[in-house]
């Protein structure tokens, strides 16, 4: 089997899918790496550290995909909705892709993939279970974009993080709030307590208040009632507007006691939870910072611009959107190992071996086979029919909703 690594297509995308020390691994499972000429110049890996790993590079586009059994991409159709449409004309039928894909809600692309009759697989859907730790790219970008979250607070602040004691006197620390505390947040927590910061730290999962003070942070209890705040997948649920609206009046007297606030409160799907809204921006500390995570998604700040920098009130306020590829050079070797590690669950003596019905892996990232759409949860939420137990759905299910 061939895996094919292109360049990413996405608008200042510099991560890749696949780096120099992915090929040797590959290669142990009887898997050739084609790489396209440039691939991973953007994220610091030269064409000639891939050559030496005994990688095949190639000059266009169109010959990865031509050899390729199986095409490794960070952002797939879907996830690129522009650009990302050029490949559809390059996949042959019965060929593989591994990518992350935004299944949840780009259900057009996704049919349009399936038509190709392309075997792909979605690196968001992931399971959160122990065996696939290893292949959860969502974690490690949430990792990526956690630490940078903290240094663009760190540089758009008008303070610096840390006390200083000095003969033109004591600098008191700056003040960090964090929401959220999954994997980005809690990597916000480490970075900015590193960085000297007092830092506090809130999440409606109450069972997270003992992984924030382990990391040095400060848990803010608010007296709500969440009941069960967490899915299967270990993410926290979307919650009713009246719990939101009672968790805003009790944050907004945090947020206006901090200097930075990181937002990290995103629904897997669904458009991110309004958490703080204009009237508490105006109650903010003039040259406050607040870094939305959660931008892509609507924002967890009213006020937040995807992609933008904008000052409402005194308050600098970041529109933060893909951050991983702004550290591209370790967020594609996390994301690469991801990829590995996923390839060696779904191959066999260097063939691909699938099992969906047997493996829970497989069965929880593949997205549509054979002309078809098979994820189960991707199917309801595109008005599709169940499949019934090993048995393929009709032909043409791309197409059809369910009236």
């Amino acid at each position: 089997m061939k895996v094919g690594v292109c360049k990413e297509t996405f608008p200042d995308e510099k991560r890749v899918a696949l780096i120099p020390d992915s090929v040797p691994t590959c290669k142990k499972m009887g898997i050739e790496v084609v790489i396209q000429i440039g691939a991973g110049v953007a994220a610091g890996y030269p064409d000639e550290a891939y050559r030496e790993k005994g990688a095949i590079l190639v000059p266009e586009r169109a010959d990865v995909f031509g050899e390729a059994d199986l095409v490794a991409q960070v952002r797939g159709y879907g996830a690129n909705p522009e650009a990302g449409k050029e490949d559809l004309d390059l996949f042959r039928e019965g060929q593989s892709v591994i990518a992350f894909f935004e299944p949840l809600t780009e259900h057009d692309q996704l049919k349009a993939i399936a038509e190709k009759k392309v075997t792909a697989f979605s690196m968001e859907l992931m399971p959160r279970i122990t065996r696939a730790q290893s292949m959860d790219a969502l974690s490690s970008m949430a990792t990526v974009a956690g630490y940078k979250a903290v240094l663009i607070a760190a540089d758009a602040a008008p303070r610096m993080f840390p006390m200083f004691m000095t003969a033109a006197g004591t600098i008191s620390p700056a003040k960090v709030f964090v929401i959220g505390a999954g994997v980005a947040g809690l990597q916000a927590i480490a970075t900015a307590k590193r960085l000297g910061a007092i830092v506090h730290a809130y999440d409606v999962r109450p069972a997270v208040k003992e992984q924030i003070e382990s990391l040095g942070g400060k848990f803010v209890h608010m007296d709500l009632e969440s009941g069960d705040a967490e899915d299967k997948g270990g993410y926290a649920k979307a919650m009713d507007e009246e719990f939101y609206r009672k968790q805003r009046e009790l944050m907004a007297r945090v947020v206006a006691e901090n200097h930075i606030t990181i937002t990290t409160a995103a629904i897997p799907g669904k458009k991110s939870p309004v958490l703080i809204t204009g009237e508490m921006v105006k109650g903010m500390m003039s040259g406050s910072v607040i870094v939305d995570l959660a931008a892509e998604r609507g924002g967890n700040c009213e006020l937040t611009k995807a992609g933008e920098t904008i000052v409402e009130h005194g308050v600098t306020i970041i529109g933060a959107t893909n951050l991983p590829t702004t550290i591209p050079f370790h967020a594609s070797q996390m994301y690469a190992k991801n990829v590995t590690n996923f390839l060696k669950e779904l191959s066999k003596d260097g063939e691909l071996a699938l099992e969906p019905s047997d493996n829970e892996v497989h069965e929880g990232t593949l997205l549509c086979r054979d002309g078809k759409i098979v994820h189960a949860r991707v199917r309801e939420l595109m008005g599709l029919e169940p499949l019934k137990e090993n048995e393929p759905a009709e032909e043409g299910d791309a197409e059809k909703k369910d009236s």
